[in-house]
């Protein structure tokens, strides 16, 4: 009878604690992804809260410092950048409207684009595609003046995230420790794991996409092609997310640039283009395959 009771409290105690870990997702939910990328930034500063650690002993005050670095560093950028992207977005969809790429075609490929309701045809689907996106764009920065007070307070709770995890950083992994039911060897070796598996997306995949992002960006400004600062936002994005890389901006800008008989320029931006491409595919799965092995548990 004792062990059955022991046992019902086992079950009611585990069903308890999973109804509480699902009520915490939908409370928690809607400031989610606010939290995991505070968490995440304070991966990525913690070298610097150390090093600030050096000559400031308060904890409090250096990550005090390190806190305003942040907002520096994002809201300054925000500010000043956001009327420059919305500007350009416009000016991107007005360019598109009178864009006029059947006729190049035409001339390189003059048997394909022989009949004229075929090439009428691709003008639309076209000119389709290109508003729609352009459109896309220009309604995505317009929202973030909209959504300016959600978006403010989404920054706060990233703020109030990054502080205390920098600041209680041995606490929490004292903790989490606590809660794990292995050996010290076994959770030695799990953290050390975790970190080089968060250091490898983190670097590999987030830093080195900004990076590709920011190469397209100097070979888009040096051949002076329109709207040069909206299409290195983009690179910089695509070159974060998996899989696409910013081939996905720069290549479209080249085929441009070959239509429209800029072929030296487009050369040219193929050079940075591969650059950001061999980072992509050769640089990230080098950093990525760094990791260390999940040891046998």
């Amino acid at each position: 009878m004792n062990l059955n009771e022991e046992y019902f409290k086992k079950v009611m105690t585990n069903i308890i604690l999973a109804l509480l870990a699902v009520l915490s997702f939908f409370l928690l939910k809607p400031i989610l992804l606010s939290i995991i990328i505070g968490c995440i930034l304070a991966f990525m500063f913690n070298p610097v809260q150390k090093w600030i650690n050096k000559y400031v002993p308060s904890k409090n005050l250096s990550v005090s410092i390190i806190c305003l670095l942040l907002v520096v560093i994002i809201i300054l950028p925000f500010w000043f950048l956001t009327p420059l992207f919305i500007e350009q977005s416009i000016s991107l969809y007005i360019s598109v409207q009178d864009l006029d790429l059947v006729t190049p075609l035409k001339s390189f490929f003059p048997s394909l684009f022989a009949s004229e309701t075929f090439s009428s045809q691709i003008g639309q689907i076209l000119s389709s595609f290109l508003t729609k996106t352009a459109n896309s764009v220009t309604n995505i920065f317009s929202n973030l003046l909209l959504d300016f007070p959600t978006l403010s307070l989404q920054f706060l709770v990233v703020l109030f995230t990054f502080f205390f995890v920098l600041r209680d950083e041995e606490n929490l992994i004292s903790y989490i420790r606590s809660l794990l039911p292995f050996s010290k060897n076994i959770e030695d070796q799990l953290f050390e794991y975790s970190k080089s598996i968060t250091s490898s997306v983190i670097y590999g995949q987030v830093v080195l996409g900004l990076f590709e992002g920011i190469i397209v960006g100097i070979g888009l400004f040096i051949f002076g092609i329109p709207n040069a600062l909206l299409l290195t936002l983009l690179a910089c994005l695509t070159g974060i997310l998996p899989i696409i890389g910013t081939t996905i901006v720069w290549l479209p800008v080249v085929i441009y640039l070959i239509i429209a008989g800029h072929v030296p320029s487009a050369f040219g931006l193929i050079g940075f283009g591969i650059v950001a491409y061999i980072i992509d595919n050769v640089v990230k799965p080098f950093i990525v395959s760094k990791r260390k092995v999940l040891p046998n548990i």
